[in-house]
């Protein structure tokens, strides 16, 4: 990976990956296969912190968000947010992709690959509500991990966090008809407990957070600002680590008992993944953005809430549903296929600068 830049106040430095970050990969086939094992060999513990949630929202992964995304929030001063005034083609591309891109692309991959090419393969009675399940997930944009992904490609925090708020005000209002149009159903279920309670757990609260203690840490000046951002530095890339080997403990008996259809249903989730990612990259760089927008406007929207989508899919088509099992496939593959766009992005510096 190249060496990304980080934003600290008003200041711009070059931060280089530590040796943990730069072999993240595997740290993080690691953590699959450890998760897998604990689900498989300590179930109704699993069970029993997978029960703790408030509106399907996990509470001990939410935790481990808010120790993922505040050392990214801390370094955020509200005071300097004229500074996202300048991307708004970033803010469009992104939007583009999320909004008018990503949910038809993966209906069209869902109908190519679910309902043609591996039906032969596939339960019969499911291919459906497999293709709902791809649909529900492509409709709902990152909200909390698009922090640590922007963090490791050097992204504009101050962007990132306005994007994911933008994207969120979005969700309310369009998630409900846009799965609709897509499903060809009349009415849709939304889980608003779910959508407001992320909204305010992933969002709102860490914003609050980090905010006071920024606050609390510059009233003892700069120096003390700084030590503290460097002695936490490692905090994001641990809790996603641990949030990880959560959610594969939870998940371990879906890939034990149906490791054929995990993979062809996570086919299509990642060719929508790399294409989306490939295109709002591309996009960014053809209208003159900068490479710490175009990292993150690319995360952004190839990544999924798949918090929400798990919710809604349960909601209208059963927790037993080849709906539920399909946004559960973007929860296993979420991680790797994204450290392999911020490879691809930190990689690609070089050219992507020579464009402007």
């Amino acid at each position: 990976m190249s060496t990304p830049t980080k934003v600290i106040g008003q200041r711009t430095e070059t931060a280089s990956l530590s040796v943990f970050e730069r072999y993240l990969t595997i740290w993080v086939a690691l953590c699959i296969v450890i998760g897998v094992l604990l689900g498989q060999a300590f179930p109704h513990s699993v069970k029993t912190i997978g029960g703790l949630e408030i509106a399907k929202v996990n509470l001990p992964v939410g935790l481990l968000i808010w120790v993922m995304i505040i050392p990214m929030l801390l370094k955020i001063d509200f005071a300097a947010w004229h500074q996202v005034k300048g991307h708004a083609r970033g803010f469009g591309v992104t939007l583009f992709i999320n909004w008018a891109v990503k949910p038809f692309s993966m209906a069209l991959l869902g109908w190519l690959f679910i309902r043609h090419w591996f039906a032969p393969y596939l339960p019969a009675a499911q291919l459906d509500s497999y293709v709902a399940g791809l649909i529900l997930l492509a409709a709902a944009p990152c909200t909390a991990m698009v922090f640590v992904w922007s963090r490791l490609t050097g992204g504009d925090p101050y962007f990132t966090l306005s994007q994911v708020a933008i994207n969120d005000l979005i969700m309310i209002f369009a998630f409900a008809p846009l799965v609709a149009l897509l499903l060809g159903v009349s009415s849709i279920v939304v889980p608003w407990a779910t959508l407001l309670t992320s909204v305010v757990l992933y969002i709102v609260v860490p914003v609050i957070i980090a905010q006071l203690w920024r606050k609390a840490l510059l009233r003892r000046g700069q120096a003390a600002f700084d030590a503290t951002m460097h002695s936490i530095q490692p905090w994001s890339i641990s809790a996603l680590l641990l949030t990880l080997i959560l959610l594969f403990a939870f998940q371990g008996d879906a890939i034990v008992e149906q490791p054929l259809v995990i993979a062809l249903l996570a086919i299509p989730i990642l060719i929508q993944v790399f294409f989306n990612s490939a295109l709002a990259y591309w996009l960014n760089r053809v209208v003159g953005e900068k490479h710490s927008i175009a990292g993150p406007s690319a995360l952004i929207g190839a990544s999924n809430f798949f918090e929400l989508a798990v919710a809604a899919a349960i909601s209208l088509f059963g927790f037993k549903s080849g709906a539920a099992l399909a946004t559960v496939v973007g929860v296993l593959i979420e991680v790797p296929a994204m450290l392999l766009v911020v490879g691809i992005v930190n990689r690609s510096r070089g050219w992507y600068e020579a464009g402007h």
